[in-house]
């Protein structure tokens, strides 16, 4: 059973916003904004309500990143995830109930306190390089634990559906 989710990752300039989960799936770890589809919900705006949400942003550019599949040993359910960027915006993040929003340079992700796969996409999310992937885990991650990958695969892709 696929379960369709959302990522959408704000850019400015050589700055990424990222939001500290605050709580639920990813609790205490750096992440971008995002989750759920609802049934009958276009992607876009699904992403678009889900970064209102967590961090107070509903204006700016939308663009495809990448696409990824997580899933978990004993697991039936894979996670496919669409990657978004959203750049040209004016809408300031506000922290929610959900998330902290903070502001990094792209120099200093932290990538230690981030979800173990972030490390290999992230650079191309970066460099503006679509993106399609697919990771296994053991389990997810939570404060106490950062998930280990099985097994894994990233390509760079031409395009996207």
């Amino acid at each position: 059973m696929r379960k369709i989710q959302t990522l959408c990752i704000p850019l400015k300039k050589d700055r990424v916003l990222l939001g500290m989960k605050k709580r639920g799936f990813g609790f205490n770890m750096w992440n971008g904004f995002g989750g759920k589809v609802e049934e009958g919900e276009d992607i876009e705006i699904a992403t678009r309500r889900e970064l209102y949400e967590e961090a107070g942003i509903q204006d700016g550019l939308l663009s495809k990143a990448g696409m990824m599949e997580f899933s978990f040993i004993g697991e039936k359910t894979i996670l496919q995830v669409h990657i978004f960027r959203l750049s040209n915006f004016f809408d300031e993040p506000i922290e929610t109930e959900e998330m902290r929003p903070q502001w990094f340079d792209f120099k200093e992700i932290p990538f230690s306190k981030m979800w173990p796969d972030d490390k290999y996409w992230f650079p191309l999310f970066l460099e503006n390089r679509l993106f399609d992937g697919e990771f296994l885990f053991e389990k997810p991650s939570d404060s106490n634990y950062s998930a280990k990958i099985i097994s894994k695969r990233l390509d760079e892709v031409s395009f996207l559906n």
